[in-house]
């Protein structure tokens, strides 16, 4: 595909603004749409403001000379959501508002819109040695997760009907420059030296760097192949909690302080405070096999997991600073 126009969603979230600067850097013109104008790209030559987005948003302004679309945007899954209906909210956003999109987008003439979803839309978890893969049966356990699914059933119907190419990317946990909440926590209790109870924790874990992401998404762009396709993606290198705060010490040049408190131990304790959500993320397995991306775009994670956190843990010691 030559260059031409990209619009992406989300242009001014965690991705999104990473997204944006990568593709400027490869000479692509790039259109963005974001909730406030605080994009930090001064070379984005056009920024579309929509503070919401649901059925009823028009997008004729931001689809403009576009022929590829990377939606990011999304209400995204919070721990303690006080909606009364999550999944009537979650809807709005992800289902309603991203198909409006993409109908738009059909009509428009774009040729490929690129979502990405999300790997709760396989689950939660997997067994050890068992990783969700693409042919998967989903198996969405929060309303978050069944959103993005109605959404990808939406628009690969879209797809069929209108031509419209539609490529589907579920990632894992993303980590880089930026990164927030639980994961930015991490980080600092093991920069500052914490007493962590999780010195013993043998599950298996797929994370993605942003990197890496932002590599598979940029393939995506224009590989013939990835018409219509879900892919997974993740850094191809499976880390168990334990393994994963001992490398971000390493990267840190920290010692990890880690008590070797028994796995059980630590979910039981976690249930009986109702933070069982909390121990099924630090204790349980989720594994995602990248092999179908490997093999149907020859594509490769080009950043190591100790890459990837060196990268991640300079950029937050400069937020420090």
């Amino acid at each position: 595909m030559s260059l031409s126009r990209i619009l992406i969603t989300g242009a001014n979230g965690f991705v999104g603004r990473a997204l944006t600067h990568h593709l400027l850097s490869k000479g692509w013109q790039v259109s963005c749409v974001m909730r406030s104008d605080s994009m930090l790209h001064d070379e984005v030559d056009r920024k579309i403001i929509l503070p919401s987005i649901d059925e009823r948003t028009v997008w004729a302004e931001a689809l403009s000379g576009c022929a590829v679309v990377i939606h990011l945007a999304a209400r995204v899954h919070v721990m303690n959501d006080h909606a009364s209906d999550p999944l009537v909210e979650f809807r709005k956003t992800n289902v309603e508002g991203t198909l409006n999109l993409a109908r738009q987008a059909a009509e428009a003439g774009v040729k490929r819109f690129i979502f990405i979803s999300s790997i709760k839309v396989n689950g939660e978890q997997t067994l050890p040695g068992l990783p969700f893969t693409e042919a998967d049966t989903a198996k969405p356990q929060d309303a978050y997760g069944q959103s993005k699914y109605e959404a990808e059933q939406g628009l690969m119907a879209i797809a069929r009907k209108t031509g419209m190419e539609v490529v589907i990317i579920r990632p894992p946990l993303i980590y880089g420059a930026g990164v927030k909440a639980n994961f930015a926590s991490m980080l600092n209790y093991v920069k500052r030296g914490m007493l962590l109870p999780l010195g013993a924790i043998h599950n298996k874990r797929s994370f993605v760097y942003l990197g890496n992401l932002l590599s598979l998404i940029e393939c995506c762009i224009g590989h013939p192949a990835a018409a219509n396709q879900v892919f997974l993606v993740s850094d191809g290198n499976d880390l168990s909690t334990t393994a994963l705060l001992r490398c971000c010490a390493a990267a840190m040049g920290v010692k990890a302080r880690l008590l070797p408190v028994p796995q059980g131990v630590i979910e039981f304790f976690a249930t009986m405070l109702g933070k069982k959500a909390v121990a099924q993320r630090l204790c349980g397995n989720l594994q995602v096999d990248i092999s179908k991306a490997r093999a149907v775009l020859g594509w490769t994670p080009p950043v190591s997991v100790a890459d990837g956190l060196q990268a991640t843990v300079i950029d937050l010691f400069k937020m420090d600073k």
